[in-house]
């Protein structure tokens, strides 16, 4: 039986030591998406939600959301990280009014451990502002599913979902 990591001797949490940990080029690519209304989708397009520019601060809110992950994510090490990148794509089928805003974000660092619940945190936060930027034009709009796509670096290697 493989030792857990994030226990003590005690049975409780800790924080892992990554101090002997080999410092290497580190990514990571998470997305997620929501659906929204028609409304909603014009809003954003045409850029008259009266909030503003929904994917600037989407944008923002991610960036943010990456470099604050530590503090949110109990049992994850403050990490420099190098850059931070969000796109948004639409997928759009008006025949079924479907009208899906899919997210991507990728996280780099050159650091002694991964930055997959970075690019997870802020693909999430990046959808979760969306919702609020336009929930007075419909609360039925839908998140996720959230998922890491790709990381590269580290120990146990390299990471490319097959199924996205």
């Amino acid at each position: 039986m493989s030792k857990l990591t994030h226990f003590n001797e005690q049975g409780r949490a800790k924080m892992v030591d990554v101090s002997e940990k080999t410092e290497t080029v580190r990514t990571a690519i998470a997305k997620s998406s929501i659906i929204v209304n028609e409304t909603i989708h014009e809003q954003i397009t045409e850029g008259t939600n009266k909030k503003g520019d929904v994917f600037a601060v989407a944008q923002v809110a991610a960036i943010m959301a990456a470099k604050s992950t530590s503090s949110i994510i109990p049992m994850c090490h403050p990490i420099p990280l190098t850059g931070v990148d969000v796109r948004f794509d639409w997928l759009v089928d008006e025949t079924t009014a479907h009208f899906e805003v899919q997210i991507q974000a990728e996280v780099k660092t050159k650091g002694v451990t991964g930055v997959e619940m970075e690019a997870l945190t802020a693909a999430s936060a990046a959808a979760l502002t969306i919702y609020d930027m336009c929930k007075a034009a419909g609360k039925e709009m839908v998140i996720g599913p959230t998922m890491l796509l790709r990381k590269t670096g580290g120990k146990n290697g390299d990471f490319d979902r097959t199924e996205q």
